[in-house]
């Protein structure tokens, strides 16, 4: 399936609003390989319920809800 509820989209626009880090767990792309826990970007979060991420070191690519696998990386900064 590809796109998501507008409710699902809402959801994943709050979770991962421009900035905030992730850490890769799995994503299934036949011609870019990320390894495991390369650390990303969010850029934003299109109509479809991508998440467009700028990974470190690998450019950007976007995660798929119900695809790929990812967790937020805890910001170390905050109280």
């Amino acid at each position: 399936m590809f796109g998501v509820s507008r409710k699902m989209l809402e959801q994943l626009r709050n979770e991962y609003p421009q900035g905030t880090k992730v850490r890769l767990i799995r994503l299934d792309d036949p011609y870019r390989k990320i390894p495991q826990g390369t650390i990303g970007t969010v850029e934003f979060v299109d109509d479809a319920g991508q998440i467009h991420t700028r990974w470190h070191g690998y450019g950007s690519l976007p995660l798929i809800y119900g695809e790929d696998a990812w967790e937020k990386v805890r910001d170390e900064t905050a109280p």
